[in-house]
């Protein structure tokens, strides 16, 4: 306790009076400092009021001789400073009295100006220092009796044993343990206590019931939700931490596909009326995505605010690693431009780790159909495509009339591609000039036969002009499946590839190798052979020399008009995406495949030819089905052959959503299929039916129906369906 004498009461008076301003000020100093640590002290020990969040610091300190030994020492200094001020003032008041005199001999003892003055201000500008360490030393004491005495309130805050919670405990050890490995434990709110840890559990993740006495905290702290801008597009590969290996080969001559994609993908989506939140650095997807702070352990700080997002995949490794739980929860809204397409034996985690499908791209376990492919390779994805430039009718007679019938371009802008192919390339020369678009440096000119017209990289327009004019656009095996053979068809010219024998796969050459996919590829663009044709494409094996020179002459011979599939047109594209849009819904959780006699009589009927099955006329629709299920067409494939094939076989389109509808017993009886046994298991190649032991086995999880995949062992029942002329992702009824 602070002691004033009588003394004290005048020498405040005379301070008041005599001090000067800057003494005043130092004085005033102490005096707001006393101030500024008894109302902290005052609101730093009020005790916890009962509406009090956890995570609200308020401490309590209990009057222990500790605490009162800590608040004496601070009583002392404080008694000590009013001293120094007393001390300042006799000083202050000396020096007036000798002024006041005027006497020499009081001047010999006066001190010299300021002589001692600074040294007293420092000492108390020191002491003030030190009241302000004992007071973080008081507060974090105190921080310590309130862990202590929480420790008496454990009843409230002790995991609860609810059967609809079985992780709640094992998740709070996992807290206690490591609730500081990552900040953004902090920013929800986690500060050690037991309380804290429940809230979280219980309110920002979902392993724990939430407290009673919560509810009305829990709401005032709940985030506003962002509102709608409805789809987040987020080019992965293109951020800087995914090592971003394209735009800097794009001006070399690297790979231009994935953007041609790309853009037009932003294009398509912006036409149709969406809103657009565009995304190239993983700064951006945080923020718009409102990740917490930290090393992305935590849910999202909010509601996510997009219906759509679409990424690749190294978009999406960024979101697993930086939604936390939130991942799980939100991908369903995820859309994934995949070029070369994901199967389903791939994509399921467990299956493709148990099974030897396991790759370093796959197995995020999404529905099949929100991977979006270049190309239709498989039905399991779903078909995104690009646009190429269609013609009117005066561009394509004018074109015609324009045509160099001996003028070939080569499609390779790598002079990699180039390597090994000069046999190919002289025959070439006998019959056509070559033009090549080939980068190159100045001092290094690429390695071209000199009779080739190397134009270096061309701008699009240039190169469209350059196609033109062209008769032939040749591939030489590489690369697989871009853009550039529909856009020189579009212009006129044949498209000459080369056939694989055998098929190129991910057993067999490398660059298919860890991709997510079994599939087959007879040659340079499949879709190009199977869904064009002669005489727009021709497929030569060009390990046959005459075979190769042979169709060199026919197409010089042969007249064909500028050519572009419906569905890589602009109008094409729109009809395709916003369908998607519309009727895709992967946020509906798909329920258990029907699993043999349990399951309901199928509302099919066998056709009259008894070769397949058909939906029965009288039979009610499937509620929400899309594609309609009145579209589909059943066949028990042959040994060996994958549903994708065994459709086509029959001019349809394998339609994997049609899969739980056969996945049933009965749908072998119609068949007339005879099963002395009927199993279900995971496996990708089901429903099917095994000859040599007449077993009939079907589909246990719903993710792996596929339409992919073939065994010499089973004839596969495949679900097909027809398709709109140009558009085979679309069927006639699905618009």
């Amino acid at each position: 306790m602070i002691t004033v004498n009588p003394d004290g009461k005048i020498m405040v008076r005379r301070c008041l009076v005599t001090l000067r301003p800057f003494r005043l000020f130092v004085l005033g100093i102490g005096f707001f400092s006393l101030c500024f640590l008894m109302t902290s002290l005052g609101s730093q020990f009020s005790a916890r009021r009962p509406g009090d969040s956890p995570f609200t610091i308020r401490t309590e300190v209990l009057g222990g001789p500790e605490s009162r030994g800590v608040l004496r020492k601070m009583s002392d200094l404080l008694e000590l400073m009013v001293k120094r001020m007393d001390t300042l003032a006799r000083l202050e008041n000396g020096s007036e009295l000798h002024r006041a005199a005027g006497d020499g001999h009081f001047a010999v003892d006066r001190f010299p100006p300021g002589a001692g003055l600074m040294e007293r201000i420092q000492a108390i500008a020191q002491n003030v220092s030190d009241i302000a360490v004992k007071v973080d030393q008081i507060l974090r004491h105190s921080l310590l009796l309130h862990s202590k005495v929480s420790e008496g309130r454990r009843d409230q805050c002790e995991a609860p044993s609810d059967p609809k919670f079985p992780d709640c405990s094992g998740k709070v050890e996992w807290m206690r343990a490591r609730w500081t490995s990552d900040p953004c434990y902090a920013f929800f709110g986690v500060d050690g206590t037991e309380c804290s840890f429940l809230t979280y559990l219980s309110e920002v993740e979902w392993f724990c019931p939430p407290l009673p006495w919560r509810n009305q905290t829990a709401a005032q702290m709940a985030p506003k939700p962002l509102p709608k801008v409805q789809i987040l597009v987020h080019i992965g590969f293109l951020t800087e931490e995914s090592g971003d290996v394209f735009s800097p080969r794009v001006l070399k001559g690297g790979p231009l596909g994935e953007m041609v994609q790309w853009a037009d993908i932003l294009a398509t989506l912006y036409v149709l009326g969406h809103g657009l939140r565009i995304t190239v650095s993983l700064k951006e997807l945080q923020s718009n995505l409102g990740v917490p702070p930290g090393r992305g352990n935590c849910p999202l700080a909010m509601p996510l605010p997009f219906d759509l997002i679409y990424t690749d995949y190294h978009g999406l490794q960024q979101m697993k690693q930086h939604m936390g739980l939130s991942f799980k929860q939100y991908r369903c809204r995820i859309r994934v431009i995949d070029t070369f397409g994901t199967e389903p034996a791939y994509n399921h985690e467990e299956y493709a780790t148990l099974h030897g499908y396991r790759t370093n791209w796959g197995y995020w376990n999404l529905h099949p159909r929100q991977f979006m492919t270049m190309f239709p390779h498989t039905p399991d994805n779903s078909f995104m495509g690009f646009v190429s430039e269609e013609l009117n009718e005066t561009e394509k007679q004018l074109i015609k009339g324009g045509k160099a019938s001996n003028m070939a371009v080569v499609y390779g802008k790598e002079a990699s591609i180039w390597k090994g192919k000069e046999k190919f390339l002289g025959i070439l020369n006998k019959y056509m000039e070559i033009h090549g678009t080939v980068y190159y440096e100045s001092q290094r000119p690429p390695e071209v036969p000199a009779f080739v017209k190397n134009h270096g990289l061309l701008p699009q327009p240039e190169f469209q002009q350059l196609l033109r004019k062209a008769k032939l656009f040749i591939g030489f095996g590489f690369p697989y499946e871009g853009p550039a053979p529909l856009e020189a068809i579009a212009n006129g010219c044949v498209f000459l590839q080369s056939r694989f024998s055998p098929p190129h796969s991910s057993l067999n050459h490398e660059f298919f190798r860890g991709k997510p996919t079994s599939r087959e590829v007879f040659s340079q663009h499949p879709y190009a052979e199977n869904f064009i044709g002669k005489p727009h494409v021709w497929t030569v094996d060009y390990n046959n020399s005459e075979e190769f020179e042979a169709a060199i002459k026919a197409i010089m011979r042969t007249q064909v008009d500028p050519y572009l599939p419906y569905e890589y047109t602009c109008e094409g594209m729109l009809e395709r995406i916003h369908a998607y849009i519309q009727h895709q819904d992967f946020c509906a959780a798909p329920g258990p495949a029907p699993l043999g006699a349990r399951a309901p009589p199928s509302p099919f009927v066998l056709a009259p030819n008894a070769t397949h099955l058909e939906w029965a006329q009288n039979a009610s629709l499937a509620p929400g089905a899309w594609p309609p299920a009145h579209s589909l067409r059943a066949w028990l494939a042959t040994a060996g052959r994958a549903c994708t094939d065994a459709c086509l076989d029959h001019g349809l389109i394998c339609e994997p959503s049609f899969f739980p509808f056969l996945n049933s017993q009965d749908a072998f009886q119609k068949l007339q299929v005879p099963c002395d046994s009927t199993e279900s298991e995971m496996n990708h190649l089901y429903p099917a039916f095994a000859q040599p032991g007449r077993e009939c086995f079907l589909q246990k999880e719903p993710l792996l129906f596929s339409c992919a995949g073939a065994s010499a062992k089973y004839h596969r029942l495949c679900p097909c369906r027809d398709f709109r002329k140009g558009q085979v992702a679309l069927c006639r009824d699905c618009l």
